[in-house]
């Protein structure tokens, strides 16, 4: 398996730059970092438009020709009026919230990070003709996996209306992904799905096919790298192939501690979680946060250094979110995952333990304890200083041409 308009120019650039900007976000939601601080806005594309300070005469008497002229640059810069407040609007909308602490709204993909990731392909093998009316239906649990962690992999095939159909499995192997030049360092191993009920597969004779990836007992205990299981298959005499990668690293990063802690800091509501480092580095950590009715409403971001030893990673909900958003109170934060970030190195990850469903749950806060302002940094000042004069030169120019900005 392979797992693995236009608001305004500068409005776009902005954007971008801005979400970006969480890969070095600091402890709190009040005080950028360095790295924020000494962020320039993003260069912008050569304009489309007529330069501010060179408009057409607006004088009389004008021929005919300089009228026509004159409405055309009216125009373009109505139009670049527009878009420069829309991307106003936009960004500063976007703004409201530092990067750590975002609607849940604006992650619909990162709601649900430990279901199994389900996908759907043609009975073919690589180059082959597809068989019409088939289809093979699969899951994967996981595409990252540290030491100890297991890969639950199912493979059905299924007809139009959804029925499962007979499969047989001709060649199942496990190994190794090596670089062109390179020699495995490890065996191939078999592992050929099963529908009988055992060892990971759910329901025998279901026509779901189970198989488990579990390096540490499959020969790759040591193995950092990818890992392909890869599945040759055949069904009426039609062949089939398909294979899943697990991106594998043997070590370990942290382990989470007891207990979370809970206080109102800066006008924002902070989680405290302890984590055991073993690892120094950076390290990336999200949460979702649900309310009392079960409604995600934010995404908790965590993105630091760490030394090695016992450290807190504080999960965000930001105040201006919880007057925006009004959720129901005791909030829940839920299904935490992280990982340690490796640059210039594959694979890139050690992960975290997983911690699924509910990990905490807060006191029953009235909306008061929350500050209602804005998101404070010298980058969104900033950035809404620049954004602004390109508002003013818009509207300058319209009205040196005899137009309403």
């Amino acid at each position: 398996m392979k797992v693995l308009r236009r608001p305004g120019v500068w409005a776009l650039g902005l954007l971008v730059a801005g979400g970006l900007a969480w890969w070095a976000w600091p402890t709190g939601p009040q005080a950028p970092s360095q790295a924020a601080q000494a962020a320039t806005p993003p260069p912008r594309p050569a304009s489309p438009w007529p330069a501010s300070g060179a408009p057409v005469a607006t004088g009389a008497p004008l021929s005919p020709e300089g009228l026509r002229q004159r409405e055309a640059e009216r125009q373009q810069w109505q139009a670049r009026l527009a878009q420069a407040r829309e991307a106003l609007a936009a960004y500063e909308a976007h703004a409201r919230y530092p990067h750590q602490s975002r609607p849940a709204s604006e992650h619909p993909d990162q709601l649900q990070p430990f279901q199994p990731i389900a996908e759907e392909h043609p009975l073919r093998t690589p180059g082959g003709t597809a068989m019409d009316g088939v289809k093979l239906v699969t899951t994967q649990e996981r595409v990252f996996a540290a030491s100890g962690e297991s890969n639950k992999v199912t493979v059905s095939l299924q007809n139009a209306q959804g029925q499962a159909l007979p499969l047989r499995f001709t060649r199942a192997i496990v190994k190794e992904v090596t670089e062109p030049g390179r020699t495995a360092q490890t065996a191939e191993r078999p592992l050929v799905p099963q529908d009988n009920g055992q060892a990971g597969d759910d329901l025998a004779g279901d026509g779901v096919h189970t198989a488990v990836m579990n390096p540490a007992t499959q020969g790759f205990a040591s193995f950092a790298g990818r890992i392909r299981l890869e599945l040759w298959m055949e069904h009426g005499g039609q062949p089939g192939f398909i294979y899943f990668d697990l991106m594998h690293d043997p070590g370990s990063a942290g382990r989470w501690l007891p207990g979370v802690t809970e206080t109102v800091a800066q006008g924002a509501l902070a989680l405290d979680l302890r984590l055991e480092v073993l690892q120094a580095g950076r390290y990336v950590v999200n949460g979702r946060i649900d309310d009392a009715t079960g409604k995600p409403i934010a995404l908790a971001l965590f993105n630091e250094e760490l030394k090695a030893g016992p450290q807190t990673v504080r999960l965000w909900v930001h105040g201006r979110l919880l007057h925006d958003l009004k959720p129901a109170f005791p909030l829940t934060l839920r299904d935490v995952d992280g990982f340690l970030l490796r640059e210039n190195t594959f694979p890139d990850r050690v992960m975290l333990p997983r911690l699924p469903g509910a990990v905490h749950r807060t006191q029953p806060y009235v909306l008061a304890r929350f500050s209602p302002e804005a998101w404070p940094s010298e980058q969104r000042d900033r950035y809404l200083a620049e954004l602004g004069k390109d508002v003013d030169v818009a509207a300058d120019a319209l009205k040196r041409l005899g137009g309403s900005p």
